[in-house]
């Protein structure tokens, strides 16, 4: 079985500890740690890639751009 959290550093608890031990009970379980790159997770797929980087550009040429009055999102 393999069950991934992500979470932030200090979001660690010790409430994660016994969610951990109650799943697995009295298995041998091997924890890693490795830091998440967000940006290199979406840029990592080329036509992710392209798709952000083009998005880019129209933010920079106000150019097909979507706006959205944030006040009528609640209605």
């Amino acid at each position: 079985m393999t069950t991934v959290y992500r979470l932030k550093a200090s979001e660690l608890n010790l409430d994660l500890l016994e969610a951990i031990k109650t799943q697995f009970g009295d298995k041998e379980i091997e924890i890693t740690i490795s830091e998440w790159d967000e940006t290199a997770y979406l840029l990592h797929s080329e036509i992710n890639r392209s798709r952000l980087l083009q998005a880019v550009k129209n933010v920079e040429n106000n150019q097909n751009l979507i706006f959205t009055d944030l006040e009528t999102l609640d209605e």
